[in-house]
């Protein structure tokens, strides 16, 4: 009877969790209906484009299902070098973001003051203007007689402009100020819910700064650091308009050469091969990173 009891009194739960099951299907089928149909549709059509023949002396698309593609840019070292590039830049971005950015975090993440709204206002402001607009304020900075060099010139710290613009320091430089902001962020929210506490008891016991911060602070912030170098590293391998802007024709990055072959050229399956090899390469090492730092810290 006891069980029969329990069985009876358990079926309207049970009954309950699965209706709440359909209702949240419910509510998230059309949120998913709508990223298949606008994000992976498009990924499909184009992945399909890249297994296509381009005929040159006609400039069109000629149906197939090649490899030649893909073959073509990972034996030509023109293309294999951009991609070299791409990835040592985002490193660069994502790591001198890191550094910049866990002080600045921390910062905000542990001051009382009245003014921590406004001090989030300022990091969150640069989001409001385009990568355009900011990359051609850095061309006015970097230019042969912009601020940088006639600021130098005038102090008699040099004689002649300092060649910035169109060259990996300048797309660096104009990188880091696009993705900064995004790194503070994630490592804000995610250190202002670790207790204070916890840092002070670490000091109680002895932990000098650097010894609390590696113990401490840096494994229990690694959620937020992990999400802040994922999502940096993403936007520097594929940023397009700082590349193009700062970079000028000879430096040459993954995205402004897909845009290129699609607009330029109009080999748009050699295109879709690019894209896809930029969109791969982007997902192993960011998952391959992801996996170190994970399994480093659950030691």
């Amino acid at each position: 009877m006891t069980d029969t009891a329990t069985a009876i009194a358990a079926a309207p739960v049970a009954e309950r969790r699965r209706g709440e099951g359909w209702t949240a299907a419910t509510l998230v089928s059309p949120a998913t209906i709508f990223v298949a149909l606008c994000l992976l549709g498009p990924l499909v059509i184009l992945f399909r484009y890249s297994l296509n023949e381009f005929v040159a002396s006609k400039k069109m698309m000629v149906e197939a299902v090649t490899i030649a593609n893909y073959v073509k840019f990972f034996t030509d070292p023109y293309y294999t070098s951009i991609l070299a590039t791409t990835v040592r830049v985002a490193v660069i971005v994502t790591a001198v973001c890191l550094v910049l950015g866990f002080p600045l975090a921390y910062v905000v993440a542990r001051t009382q003051s009245r003014f921590k709204n406004l001090l989030i206002i300022a990091i969150v402001l640069p989001l409001f203007v385009g990568n355009s607009v900011r990359a051609a304020g850095w061309m006015v900075v970097f230019g042969n007689k912009g601020f940088v060099n006639a600021t130098l010139m005038g102090l008699g710290v040099i004689s002649k402009p300092i060649e910035i613009m169109f060259s990996e320091t300048a797309v660096i430089i104009g990188i880091i100020a696009v993705n900064l902001p995004f790194m503070v962020l994630s490592l804000q929210s995610v250190i202002e819910g670790i207790d204070r506490s916890v840092e002070e008891a670490a000091f109680s016991l002895g932990a000098t700064p650097g010894t609390m911060f590696r113990r401490v602070l840096w494994p229990l912030a690694l959620p937020g650091i992990l999400a802040g170098t994922i999502l940096t590293f993403i936007l520097a391998m594929n940023a397009y308009a700082t590349p193009f802007l700062l970079g000028g024709p000879l430096f040459k990055m993954m995205a402004p050469l897909v845009y290129n072959q699609f607009t330029q050229q109009t080999n748009w399956p050699f295109g879709g091969a690019i894209a896809f090899v930029l969109m791969t390469v982007t997902l192993l090492l960011t998952m391959a990173a992801n996996l170190v730092v994970q399994r480093r810290y659950r030691r």
